[in-house]
């Protein structure tokens, strides 16, 4: 499982990150054409600055297109119209974080009331926020998800405190094993074996929450990790990481009310943790998609490299 570095920042508190993302397709035939929708671009926040950011694609695209889906993201479309065997996506970025304000206190709001308040008036926030109630692809609303945190959404119970609590259960009752589920897995089979990976983590609490009737996105994006003690950081040793933002009125009005939870690693979002973007679930934020002419079976490697006090791309 991840762990959380301790790295110091800058006297404001501020982090540089230097983030390296690499994915490369090998394909047993000639692929004649390829488009791919890339989410490999960090999303501007209020505590989080892209400083410098590139995507390379090799071979070169005929046709690059930068812009933002349906949620806001920052996305990048790349159309390869000659011929190849190999493809290459290599995305690069600096990023700026700062610690984010930590909401005064673990009362507040009863969960009810966060939940009702979806149903009021309340103009954009309320109306975005409402998007995220729903099942999705990878989150259906079943029951036995529902009663998976039956205990923790008690009557009128404060929602911050609910909201801790449910993510400490995920990290304590669910093991961590790459090997264990795919991105076909339901949602259902993770809670029965109680393994699985940080995605599966991410759907398992939103599906906790939109159950009843809370809004919770999936946020994509990288986490700082550090390696055992004694040994070196490894090049390409980290992978891209999942957590959950839910919609909490009153409580971070700089971030739009909204405030995440890591449930892989027990933790609350601060410098350790680069936002790529969010939606309903992982099928709406993939890294990398696309669909190909040609190519037969494919082998596909990823590599991420997150660093701390890196110097801005040049």
């Amino acid at each position: 499982m991840n762990a959380l570095t301790s790295g110091t920042g800058a006297a404001d508190g501020s982090r540089r990150l230097r983030l390296v993302h690499e994915t490369r397709y090998r394909y047993a035939s000639p692929v004649t054409l390829s488009r791919q929708l890339l989410h490999l671009t960090p999303r501007p926040l209020p505590g989080q600055q892209v400083i410098a950011h590139r995507i390379a694609v090799q071979p070169a695209p005929a046709e690059s297109i930068a812009g933002h889906d349906y949620f806001g993201n920052p996305i990048c479309q790349a159309v390869i119209t000659v011929p190849h065997r190999a493809l290459t996506v290599l995305a690069e970025s600096t990023v700026e974080l700062r610690a984010r304000s930590v909401a005064q206190g673990l009362g507040g709001i009863g969960w009810e009331a966060a939940r009702d308040a979806l149903g009021q008036p309340g103009g954009a926030a309320v109306l975005d926020a409402a998007r995220f109630r729903f099942e999705s692809p990878h989150v259906p609303l079943d029951t036995a998800v529902h009663a998976y945190a039956a205990d923790v959404f008690a009557s009128r119970r404060a929602v911050l405190p609910a909201l801790l609590e449910l993510t400490a259960r995920i990290h304590a009752e669910f093991e961590f094993d790459a090997t264990a589920t795919d991105i076909a897995t339901p949602l259902t089979e993770v809670l029965e074996h109680r393994h699985g990976v940080c995605q599966d983590f991410a759907h398992l609490m939103i599906g906790c929450l939109r159950s009843r009737g809370l809004a919770a996105r999936y946020v994509s994006g990288y986490i700082l990790t550090m390696p055992p003690p004694g040994q070196p950081r490894l090049i390409g040793s980290d992978a891209s990481h999942a957590w959950v933002s839910v919609y909490c009125p009153g409580h971070d009005a700089a971030a739009g009310d909204w405030i995440d939870f890591d449930p892989t690693n027990n933790c609350r979002i601060d410098r350790d943790h680069v936002t790529l973007g969010w939606g309903r679930d992982f099928s709406d934020v993939t890294p990398a998609r696309g669909v190909t002419l040609g190519g037969g079976q494919q082998a596909l490697v990823v590599q991420v490299t997150v660093n701390p006090d890196a110097d801005t791309l040049g």
